[in-house]
């Protein structure tokens, strides 16, 4: 979401790459497209609402009420809907620790997904305790479940960090040590989203330009050439370089 749509195209258009157009949601809301492939969405954020601005992932669901039910069940918050929207339902919630995220019940749009080389590279979760979480999503979501296309749930034991595995992608990693009273936000309990760049010195370069920041200090990125960027609404996102290795 962000407050003005414009300007956060400019933005994420010249950081990561991305050219925009409209998609079936309606007004206020464009896809970004990484050598024609979408990659993410951008919408408009209504000037009544004062909530932070943040990247958000959303997950997939076959029932989007049954969902809904399961997240208040074992202890998190529905904050919006399941409501209409598009073709589909979409509901905003966030997990007992407070990390924010979204179910879309419905059709999705053809090659969106996560770890592709135009894509999202992966997700990372940072939970008060990973394997709290990894029991609550799994149960939420179906992940490690018996239906066909379920998502693989592994433990590394060298790091103590969870891996979420989807058609032997690694898609999405989760660790605990987050602190809800960090004065660091980016060290609250919360998903964090990864890009692929194709240069991050340039990456950086534009987004320092347009208003961003790089962050430093922080561990977030497993890797040397990964770097945590902050757009000028303060949404935070991870960029890494097109060899950059995946959160295994």
């Amino acid at each position: 979401m962000a407050r003005d749509l414009d300007a956060a195209q400019e933005f994420y258009g010249a950081v990561l790459g991305w050219e925009f157009g409209p998609v079936r949601p309606g007004e206020g809301f464009s896809v970004g497209f990484g050598g024609g492939v979408p990659v993410a969405g951008l919408g408009a954020l209504p000037p009544t609402l004062t909530i932070p601005i943040a990247w958000t992932p959303y997950f997939a669901v076959d029932d989007a009420d049954v969902t809904a039910a399961r997240i208040l069940e074992r202890g998190g918050t529905v904050a919006v809907g399941p409501l209409p929207f598009g073709t589909g339902r979409a509901a905003l919630a966030a997990d007992p620790d407070g990390a924010v995220f979204g179910t879309w019940q419905g059709d999705s749009i053809p090659d969106w997904g996560m770890g592709g080389d135009a894509a999202p590279a992966w997700l990372e979760l940072r939970a008060r305790n990973a394997f709290d979480a990894a029991l609550f999503y799994g149960e939420v979501l179906e992940w490690a479940c018996a239906h066909a296309g379920c998502c693989e749930v592994a433990y590394v034991e060298e790091d103590n960090r969870i891996l979420l595995r989807h058609a032997g992608r690694t898609v999405a990693r989760l660790h605990g040590g987050a602190l809800a009273q960090a004065r660091d936000p980016h060290l609250w309990p919360r998903w964090h989203v990864h890009f692929r760049v194709p240069d991050t010195e340039a990456a950086v370069k534009e987004a320092i330009g347009l208003g961003g920041s790089a962050l430093a200090g922080t561990d977030s990125v497993p890797f040397p050439n990964g770097i945590t960027l902050r757009d000028p609404d303060g949404a935070l996102f991870g960029i890494v370089g097109p060899a950059g290795p995946g959160p295994f």
